[in-house]
């Protein structure tokens, strides 16, 4: 899924407040539209300078002085705030609508950059509908709502406590510091065995997100949580393109990441590390079975775990003689189908990837993934990569797929 990778889950600093941007206006006679868009502008750069410098009196200070609720949950959000190293905060503006005298409805984007691991504002799908009124030649906000959809926001959960290592920074919500540490400690050992793997330029820092329970990761995600719940974590980012983007979004199963071990929590970081190390090569020409299989090959690179644990279920499958008969196809990577299909999908991209980097050598695996991302659709990209960078077609590497499974598995 373009955007969202699978999980192997088995598996604030003063900043620019960037200037709003005014889609629509319909106002009054009595107040030009430039006056009323100038004046809410004013009014919201000084909210988002207020939360990236900390200044809790000047936030509060955009609020209806009668709005009292509103006062109090946005004091309880800008404390929730108070540990995300925020570099910029801004509120775009995509609508207005002049509602009656001294009474307007605007609609704004929120758009963020954590400090040291954003190298563009991060775009918060949610939108949000404020009410605003005119008291005193100000505009105040006097309530807002987010609109349907979307994915929601980590500090929407609670006070963030903020962990940093020396290449993650771990932001959790209801979770034990002593975890975040260990969580942290694991992303640190995690970054460079995927650099070893995939030793391309690549940001070399991971932003891990710990929701309050599986219903905030289906919250964060904008996506049910019951799909979730056996996923110990899934990385969120813009896959492909040559712009900047904001850093990949580790985004941990609280629930499903405590019920494993230490291996099987620090092959789950380094699977998502992997995949923010292969980002800007992962697109829509990447099968899952690549993209999902390197990232597991690159998680049990270098470990001497045995085979027969490695990929249980396909070797369940192999020695009944059920030999599958062809790689694993998006589609199996689904995460709300059956557990032991979804396994042996993960496994077979596994097995694949392992059976390039035995045979053909490291590099060529490498250099085939960035082949197949360098097709740009996923019609004819598998195909042409094997052909100019292994020197096989499809069907011949099926088939020496299917061997080796025989072969490690029987």
């Amino acid at each position: 899924m373009a955007g969202r990778r699978r999980g192997a889950g088995w598996k604030r600093w003063a900043g620019p407040v960037l200037a709003l941007l005014l889609v629509s206006a319909c106002t009054t006679p009595r107040e030009p539209a430039d006056t009323a868009a100038r004046d809410i502008r004013r009014m919201l750069d000084s909210r988002a300078a207020a939360v990236v410098s900390g200044d809790e009196a000047a936030y509060l200070a955009a609020l209806d002085p009668a709005a009292t609720r509103l006062r109090a949950a946005e004091r309880r959000e800008f404390a929730n705030l108070a540990d995300v190293p925020l570099r910029s905060w801004e509120y775009r503006l995509t609508g207005l609508d002049r509602t009656g005298a001294g009474r307007a409805t605007a609609s704004v984007e929120l758009r963020y950059r954590i400090a040291g691991y954003d190298e563009a504002p991060m775009k918060v799908r949610t939108a949000e509908r404020l009410d605003l009124t005119r008291r005193d030649g100000r505009w105040y906000v006097a309530a807002e709502r987010a609109e349907r959809g979307g994915e929601g926001l980590l500090w929407d959960q609670g006070k963030v406590t903020a962990v940093r290592g020396a290449r993650s920074l771990v932001l959790g919500v209801g979770q034990d510091a002593k975890r975040l540490r260990a969580m942290a400690d694991a992303a640190d050992r995690a970054v460079p065995a995927a650099g070893r793997a995939w030793p391309g330029p690549w940001s070399r820092r991971l932003l891990i997100l710990v929701p309050s329970s599986l219903d905030g990761m289906g919250a964060l995600l904008g996506a049910p949580a019951d799909g979730y719940r056996g996923i110990a974590a899934v990385t969120t980012a813009r896959t492909g393109g040559s712009g900047p983007a904001p850093a990949d979004r580790v985004i941990v199963n609280p629930e499903a990441y405590a019920l494993l071990g230490d291996f099987g929590q620090q092959f789950v970081l380094t699977h998502e590390s992997t995949h923010v190390a292969t980002r800007a090569h992962t697109n829509a020409a990447t099968p899952m079975w690549l993209s999902e299989g390197f990232a597991d090959w690159a998680a049990y690179r270098g470990t001497d775990r045995p085979v027969g644990r490695t990929a249980p279920e396909l070797q369940r499958s192999v020695r009944a003689g059920d030999l599958p008969a062809a790689l694993p196809a998006d589609k199996d990577f689904g995460f709300a189908g059956d557990a032991a299909a979804l396994a042996r999908a993960y496994e077979g991209g596994w097995l694949a990837c392992t059976l390039i980097a035995e045979h053909w050598g490291e590099e060529k695996l490498r250099a085939f993934y960035r082949a197949v991302g360098e097709h740009g659709r996923r019609a004819g990209a598998a195909k042409k990569a094997m052909r100019n960078v292994l020197n096989t077609r499809p069907d011949d590497f099926t088939a020496r797929w299917q061997e080796y499974a025989r072969q490690r598995l029987a």
